[in-house]
Order: structure tokens, then sequence, then C-alpha cells
């Protein structure tokens, strides 16, 4: 992906002329580079609004994977493809200490020991369905080259190099069969002055591997001058075509900084897959950040952050399940299943949903804390998942004195909720108030945003939990008092029969 990680303190300072190694740091975006030209085709139109299906407003959780080279030197984060050839950053300190420096072993090189040779695609599916996801899939291409499915188009391919696996083919079979949504997640507009392309003393500059480090470019283009070549967008969008065509995906994700490619370009990506809903029979779904698609075309994601209030419109948040990198590293920091299930609630509550990256090793292995987290957040789903699955927002998100500031990049208030954070969710006549906190026991719980006069409670009981609860709707709101002897939970939800008063 992109990463702001590399500001914080031990994951590294890359040099200044990487912008700090974050790629939406406002001196990247300030300037609105232009985009490289469309095609100039009569025939192309503009696509017009399309609605979010309801599958998607209904899953509300799912899980992808950043896997690929990257991940063998499992160091500092996803952008070691880049960093490993910028001199003073410490990707490049760690590559010359242990590798030699990059004139010496190239990112092409970490190709071979990309083994995945403990990849499991019906382990790791199922691992995702019991951790309570609807829709699953893979990283298809990141910055750095490499495709993770058997492609026509480039040899640099999971099915022919490294795993000599189709990954995308055999996570999209898995994933369908455990009745998940399958999607894959697109990064490689990046791919535009990623590498050192003109750097006669590595191999990026080596016509041979450039289908892998992209065409030779100044290094600029990283800052997006000049313009991506029609070339360079052909091949963005014909890979795409090709995941599409092969594998059928029900979503396709764009990471940021796509508005570089030609605006013809995306028009024509847009049109080609939601003309396959007739065909496949299936509505679809695309996302993409910083408005880089029509709004009324797609939905908005905002990365390791979301929306400060409840938004009129569904949307789409991607966080990590390690707040240092986006790939395997060597030293993880693994958000607690708290903080996911308070993540997913709080997002859930203002219409959004949540797609969590998890990090697997170069062998193809999904580590231990991984996989505790995500079963506990499945544990969770399966007691408390009707007031999840298959809801929509009420009429206000929540209550607590616990906010978080909108955008992307905006996680730190997750770890901070208490039991007087109260997110709530709605399906057919039940409203449902997700208690972020457990009181203590035998202290009552005030709603404030159930009181009289604003809608009549007629009962109140606790999901998964067989007993009656003591409560009284008053002026100052709805007074719940939890069961002494209810088992400890991340959140708690409440069933709620409520008429409200309001139009």
């Amino acid at each position: 992906m992109r990463r702001r990680t590399f500001l914080k303190a031990g994951a590294g300072t890359v040099a200044a002329s990487l912008f700090a190694g974050n790629p939406h740091s406002s001196a990247l975006h300030a300037a609105s580079p232009a985009a490289a030209p469309g095609r100039n085709d009569p025939a192309r139109k503009t696509v017009p609004r399309h609605p979010v299906a309801d599958w998607f407003r209904d899953a509300k959780f799912g899980i992808y994977f950043h896997w690929g080279p990257y991940s063998v030197p499992a160091y500092d984060n996803e952008w070691y493809s880049r960093n490993m050839y910028v001199k003073g950053s410490a990707a490049y300190k760690h590559h010359v200490a242990t590798y030699g420096g990059p004139e010496k072993f190239g990112y092409k090189d970490f190709i071979p020991l990309f083994t995945a040779e403990k990849f499991d695609a019906e382990e790791w599916a199922d691992l995702f369905a019991r951790s309570g996801a609807r829709f699953a899939g893979p990283v298809a291409e990141h910055a750095d080259g490499w495709s993770n499915w058997d492609s026509k188009l480039t040899r640099w391919n999971a099915a022919k190099m490294g795993p000599k696996k189709d990954i995308t083919g055999l996570m999209a079979a898995a994933v369908r069969k455990r009745n998940m949504k399958f999607i894959a997640t697109f990064h490689h507009q990046w791919l535009w002055g990623w590498y050192p392309t003109m750097d006669k003393t590595v191999d990026c500059s080596n016509p041979e591997y450039a289908g892998l480090y992209g065409p030779a470019v100044p290094p600029s283009a990283f800052r997006n001058h000049p313009a991506p070549s029609p070339e360079f967008c052909e091949l963005w969008l014909a890979k795409i075509k090709e995941v599409v065509d092969n594998y059928q995906p029900d979503l396709i994700w764009f990471d940021s900084r796509l508005a570089i490619i030609g605006e013809g370009y995306r028009q024509e990506m847009l049109a080609y897959y939601y003309s396959k809903e007739s065909a496949w029979g299936r509505n679809l779904v695309v996302t993409c950040k910083n408005g880089d698609l029509p709004a009324g075309a797609s939905v908005t994601d905002l990365e390791r952050g979301r929306m400060e209030k409840l938004a009129d419109v569904p949307w789409l948040t991607d966080t990590a399940i390690c707040n240092r990198s986006w790939c395997h590293i060597q030293n993880p920091d693994y958000k607690s299943a708290k903080t996911l299930v308070h993540t997913l609630v709080d997002i859930v509550s203002k219409n959004g949903c949540l797609l969590l990256d998890i990090c697997p090793t170069a062998q193809g292995e999904i580590p231990q804390p991984q996989r505790e987290r995500l079963l506990e957040m499945g544990q969770w789903l399966k007691l408390n998942g009707e007031a999840i699955y298959g809801t929509r927002p009420w009429r206000v998100f929540g209550e607590g004195p616990t906010r978080v500031k909108g955008g992307h990049f905006n996680e730190d208030a997750s770890s901070r909720y208490t039991a007087s954070d109260i997110r709530f969710t709605t399906k057919a006549a039940a409203l449902y108030a997700i208690v972020l906190g457990r009181p203590g026991d035998g202290v009552p719980l005030t709603i404030k945003s159930l009181a009289l006069p604003a809608g009549k409670v007629s009962d109140v009981g606790l999901l998964g939990c067989p007993d009656k609860l003591p409560w009284k709707q008053t002026a100052a709101g709805l007074i719940v008092t939890l069961p002494a002897n209810a088992a400890s939970q991340l959140a708690y939800a409440l069933r709620i029969g409520w008429q409200d008063s309001q139009p």
C-alpha cells in the first residue's frame, strides 16, 4: 500500500526525496498534477450513477492480505520494494547489511525466495469465514509490479515465478465455496516512478526487467511529473480487465493515486466492470480514495480512518491488523481483538463497512497472533452478528465521550472506548445499542438517546444472555442493568424494542 507508518518512531525514516516515505503527504498531492491523457474514443461515455449493492451494505466485514516478494525481507513495511533503493532509508541500510546492497541483490532476487510452500487457500478461506468475514480476497497487484494471478500480460506473476501458484484463482474458488463474496484490490498505478528506473547502477534500469520495474522514467515521475504515458495506462487497464474476466470479483478496490491515470481509462474501467452485472447476474462494487472515481459510481474508502459522523451514503474503511505495516514484518505491533471489534462497531454505526488487512509470511503462514485475533472477532460476531450484519444506521450513530476525527489516518481513539460509549444499528423492528465497555456489576447504564419522549421502549434484551434485564425508560434515558453473571465480551449488544416518536 502506501504508508504513514514511516513517520512513527521505530519504523524508520526515509529520505526527504520520498516525502518522508508518506505518499499521502501534502507535498505529493498539493499540486494536483495532470493525469495521463485519456483515449479520444467517441464511444467512451461518462459512467452513470451506480447504486451500492445491498450485499455490500449487509456484509459489513471483509478481509484481504498484502502478500508478495516484499514479504521475504519482512522488514519495515510493504514499501520495502521501493525504499531498499533509497539511500539513507531504514530499508536501504537493512538491505545493505543483510543482502549486500541493491546493486548486488535487487528486488527481483526476492522472487525465488517468495516460496509460499505452506499456502493453503482452503485453510485461509476457512479462517476468514470463521472470523466472521463476508467478503475476502488478495491484493491482486501492489505497487511493486508483481501480479498475484496467472497473467498473460506479464511474466512477473505468482503462477509463473516464486510460488508458481495462481493465488488469486485459488482464493477465488475457496472464498466462494464458503459463500463469501470475492474481492481483488489494485495498487498498480503506484508503479509509475516507483523504482529508480534510470539509475544504471541497479537492476531497475535494465530493460530485461521492465515488466517488473516499469518503464524508464525520471525520478520526478514519483511526484507524477511527467504524467503516466498512454502505454502505461493501457497496461494498467488491461491488467484489471484480465482479473475481471478470469476471476469475476464481486468488488474491486483501488488504492490512492488513481487520479494520475487518464480519466478516459478510469471511465472505461468502470463501464467495463459494471457491464458484467447482467452477464454474471450479480451486483458489483468499486471503491476508491480521495474522490479518484465519480462518487455516484463508487464507494469512498478511508485508509486507517473513518467518518466522524453518520454518513448519508455507504462507505468503507481499510485498515491493517498491524499498526506498523500492511505486510508481514519481524517486529509487528498487532491491534487487539477488542480494538478491532470496537472499530467495526463504530464504522457500522456510521453506515460503513470494514476491510481488514492481514499479513501472511512469505512461506504462506498466517501468524498465530493474527489468527487468535481473527477468531476472537469471529466468536464475538457469532454471538452478536445480529446487531451487525444486514443492519442499517439509526437516526444517530451513537453517544458517549469518545470521538474520532474524520478522514484518513485517525485510529487512536479505537482503544479508548468505555461503557459510556454506545453505538446504534437497526434492523426490521429492532434497535441495537452496542456498549463498548462493561459497566461495573450492578451499575446501571443510561442510554440518553432513548429518553422519553423521543420514543417508546417495549422490551430490552442482551444478545447471548437468556436472563431478563431490569430496565426503565425515563426523561433522562433508558436505564438498563446488565446481569452480573453475563459472560465477559468485547462489547455488549442490547436488542431493544423501539417505537420512534419522531417522524
